[in-house]
């Protein structure tokens, strides 16, 4: 095998510009794959980490009968949970309610969260800062939405539980910037005691967020649901991307695995009278085999190191700069910042190393078999068909 590898190098080496050429396109695959994959990888953590962050906590606690999926729900599905219980448990309540800025009128959600709690990155502390009768929070993009800033005021109204309709006007004390739309679009925070005054609804909850120290117990009328629970869609998302990206890879991986076995395959055409010195020095048909077959695997080899020497650099400044699609994903209903930053592990780079040369070697096999069947004799003469 040694002795194949010796063999193998020194013939690509004397290939010159044919070799190079060759590798260079399998190490442009090599590096467009690694960089995909660390732009899904990067995208995936990020979103993961906002999403934690700003919205899903350590997991959600939900009032049986509320269903973040129906918003007819939101009228019934409130409930009132033992103190003991709420311990590492940040309360929300959420009630519909309409807002009038500028003379237009606007359907949102009306969402009430203790002003003192730290599980999430939303700014509450604002609202116990404020002096206003009815300070609330939006995101940026509900304040762009209603054309509203900072210190604006706008009329709020809410019905109660009895269905009374009530009205007030709320001042907006703090605009906060999120990548996770679902705390932003189309809402209104408020304090949570405050929301519960108003609307009548004393003591209660449609689902707290738990603190990372939060240990559930099965507590009736209510039901967790875990932080990979609520990552669900998020990674279902991830992994779709990654299917519709082996669509590139496959086409990249074949047009430099294409050129490989064409060049075997014209390499074992001109060199049968090679072929057949080897053969009548000692070296048996699977010896000589192995020959072309190791000068498959090292045009990956070298792939690989072409690879290294451009994409190290180019791959490093995009992780630390990151990458701007102009947009985020607010507009689109999903988790993704306006700048990604790529992540390259080392099972993504190993992985990635491991598929290149396996396939090369692979296709570098496929026309090398065909030397097992020649005549060493009509090889010398140049005159195998």
């Amino acid at each position: 095998m040694k002795l194949a590898f010796q063999l193998a190098y020194k013939n690509l080496l004397g290939a010159g510009l044919r070799t190079w050429l060759n590798a260079g396109v399998l190490s442009f695959a090599f590096v467009v794959i690694i960089f995909y994959n660390g732009l899904i990888d990067g995208w995936n953590e990020q979103a993961k980490i906002d999403g934690i962050n700003w919205e899903w906590g350590n997991g959600h606690l939900l009032n049986e009968k509320y269903d973040p999926y129906d918003a007819f729900s939101i009228e019934d599905g409130h409930g009132k949970l033992a103190a003991d219980k709420q311990e590492n448990l940040t309360p929300i309540l959420i009630r519909q309610a309409h807002i009038y800025p500028n003379g237009r009128m606007m359907p949102i959600q009306l969402k009430g969260i203790d002003p003192n709690q730290k599980t999430l990155y939303l700014p509450t502390d604002l609202l116990n800062q404020s002096k206003a009768d009815f300070p609330v929070l939006i995101g940026q993009r509900m304040a762009e939405s209603a054309k509203v800033k900072t210190g604006d005021d706008i009329l709020l109204r809410w019905r109660d539980k009895n269905g009374t309709y009530d009205a007030a006007t709320v001042t907006v004390v703090g605009i906060f910037e999120t990548n996770v739309p679902f705390v932003d679009g189309g809402q209104f925070w408020m304090s949570i005691e405050k929301l519960r005054e108003i609307t009548l609804l004393a003591d209660q909850t449609t689902y707290f967020v738990a603190s990372e120290n939060y240990s559930h117990t099965e507590t009736a009328a209510w039901h967790f649901e875990t932080q990979e629970y609520l990552m669900r869609e998020q990674t279902k998302l991830i992994e779709t991307k990654k299917v519709s990206g082996s669509i590139l890879y496959i086409v990249l991986m074949t047009l430099g695995l294409l050129a490989i076995f064409d060049t075997q395959v014209l390499s074992i055409f001109r060199r049968q009278k090679e072929i057949g010195t080897y053969i009548a020095l000692g070296m048996t048909r699977w010896q000589v085999v192995r020959v072309f077959t190791a000068e498959g695997s090292m045009y990956s080899i070298f792939a690989v190191i072409l690879g290294a020497l451009y994409g190290i650099p180019i791959l490093w400044y995009l992780s630390k700069i990151g990458i701007s699609f102009g947009t985020d994903g607010t507009e689109m209903g999903i988790i993704m910042a306006e700048r990604m930053y790529p992540i390259y592990g080392l099972g993504l780079v190993f992985g990635t190393i491991v598929i290149v040369v396996l396939s090369a070697t692979v296709v570098s096999f496929l026309p090398a078999r065909k030397i097992a069947r020649m005549n060493p004799v009509e090889a010398l003469k140049g005159k195998v068909q």
